[in-house]
């Protein structure tokens, strides 16, 4: 088959421990996944269920990048989440299936262009200027789970030129993992490429050109992003 112009590359996320790369087609994020951060934003966690949102696997970048300050905002915020890779084909998925399915797990940025966010939560549109952008979902080595091990108390945490900004435990997520799955595989057939952002702790906030960003979680490779000078 020919095309029009070339067709986009494969992105693709090292694993440790692997020689080849996984695949990623899709990207799910969980908003509202720690209490501490719906409530700086002016919200509650919706008990009842997750919700999501999504991102572009075109607008997906590798943790070391370094990227202009994006256009159309003057309040570009940091994110610091937990992103798990599935290695299994589910529906509806129960307990144990979802458990079985997440195959690596590692670090990620959400980066946002909180303004625009802002925009679509007073207008009741959606937030895709606001989450949706280019360079804004920033991934670091993957781990497999079974190398990993079991989520507990880990220490999430993300720092902007050496100060701490967000600090918070995995354990304070509303939904776990395994739960995401279980919820999420009632309205998509999911599999290998999907990956899932799991949310945020307190502590997000602007970021400007110039600045590094930091986020670790322990037992996973950092996630680092340079937001260099010139703006795009």
């Amino acid at each position: 088959m020919s095309y029009l112009f070339p067709p986009t590359e494969v992105f693709g996320l090292p694993v440790a421990g692997e020689t080849a790369t996984y695949p990623v087609r899709r990207i799910f994020c969980v908003g509202r996944n720690y209490v501490a951060h719906a409530a700086e934003m002016g919200g509650e966690v919706d008990r009842e269920a997750p919700w999501y949102f999504t991102k572009s696997v075109a607008h997906a970048v590798m943790s070391g990048a370094e990227l202009p300050y994006p256009s159309g905002t003057a309040n570009y915020h940091h994110e610091m989440e937990l992103a798990f890779a599935l290695g299994a084909d589910v529906f509806e998925a129960t307990e144990p299936e979802a458990a079985e399915a997440i195959y690596a797990y590692g670090c990620a940025l959400d980066m946002t262009r909180r303004d625009r966010q802002q925009d679509g939560k007073d207008n009741r549109r959606p937030w895709s200027l606001g989450k949706d952008v280019e360079g804004s979902a920033v991934f670091a080595e993957m781990t497999r789970a079974k190398d990993f091990g079991a989520l507990a108390a880990q220490r999430i945490a993300l720092g902007v030129n050496g100060d701490r900004r967000q600090d918070g435990r995995l354990s304070d997520m509303v939904w776990s993992p395994v739960e995401i799955v279980m919820h999420l595989s009632k309205f998509y057939h999911l599999g290998p490429g999907d990956v899932v952002m799991t949310g945020t702790p307190s502590g997000v906030g602007p970021v400007v050109a110039g600045d590094e960003i930091i986020g670790t979680i322990d037992g996973l490779a950092p996630v680092k992003l340079a937001l260099m000078v010139t703006k795009s």
